[in-house]
């Protein structure tokens, strides 16, 4: 999947697909970030406060970092991080080798449901990367 040429229409088609899927779901935002950092594209539900771009680049920090620390463990890869909080949880999964899902949600939605969306919404992200330019 190469993001670089991804059209205009088809980041559109991703972000109704993110809003419909996570950000109706109750995620306050949601981002896909390449692994240096950089976003692809961002949502939320109107009331987020957060500064996307300094989460983008920490959230790639710390993704390379647990990379090195499955590495060190024998691991290939950790495709997934969790981090829970007492009100606000983060969520990361790989869309593939450059690219991060990252949802930041409260604890109004069960991970199971969370996890469940997101990995419907890689699959769809995945399809829309894919058509014909």
């Amino acid at each position: 999947m190469n993001y670089g040429i991804v059209s205009q229409e088809q980041l559109e088609q991703i972000d109704v697909m993110l809003t419909e899927k996570l950000i109706k779901l109750g995620v306050d935002c949601v981002m896909i970030i390449d692994m240096a950092g950089n976003i692809i594209t961002a949502r939320d539900n109107g009331e987020s406060k957060y500064d996307v771009y300094s989460f983008a680049a920490l959230a790639a920090g710390n993704f390379a970092t647990v990379d090195a620390m499955a590495k060190l463990v024998g691991e290939q890869e950790f495709s997934l991080l969790f981090h829970k909080g007492q009100d606000s949880n983060i969520h990361f999964s790989k869309i593939d080798d450059e690219l991060l899902l990252i949802s930041m949600f409260g604890k109004d939605i069960s991970l199971g449901f969370l996890r469940l969306n997101v990995v419907d919404a890689i699959e769809k992200i995945r399809k829309i990367w894919n058509k014909k330019q």
